[in-house]
C-alpha cells in the first residue's frame, strides 16, 4: 500500500468521524467562546474527534466534550415514529484558532 493510499484512507476516516456541523442559536453563541459543535457517529471517541478536527481544519484542539441525544418519539399524521439517537461533539479550540463552519470544507 502506497503512502498516498494510506493518507487518503486516513482522510476518509476523518470525514466519516465528523458528519456535519450543528448550526443552531446555541452553537452560534458557543462560537464566541472558541467552540464548534459537530454531529458524530455514536461510536466515535473523543481522541478520534480531536484528531479529525485537527487534520481537516488545520487547527489546535483544546478539549472535546460529547453528549448523546436520545431519539424522541414523535407522531406524523397519527403514526408514531422515533427519531434517531445522535451524538454531538463540542470542540473547544485553542486561543487564536477558529473554524468558519458556514464555508464548508
Amino acid at each position: 500500500m502506497s503512502k498516498s493510499a494510506k493518507k487518503a484512507e486516513g482522510l476518509e476516516a476523518h470525514y466519516n468521524t465528523l458528519i456535519r456541523p450543528v448550526i443552531t442559536e446555541k452553537s452560534t453563541i458557543a462560537a464566541e467562546n472558541n467552540q464548534v459543535v459537530f454531529m458524530t457517529p455514536l461510536d466515535a471517541t473523543k481522541p478520534q474527534i480531536s484528531e479529525a478536527v485537527e487534520a481537516l481544519f488545520k487547527v489546535k484542539v483544546k478539549a472535546v466534550n460529547t453528549l448523546r441525544v436520545k431519539g424522541k418519539t414523535k407522531q406524523f399524521r397519527g403514526r408514531a415514529y422515533t427519531r434517531s439517537t445522535v451524538k454531538k461533539a463540542i470542540v473547544t479550540l485553542e486561543e487564536g484558532h477558529a473554524i468558519d463552519v458556514t464555508t464548508g470544507l
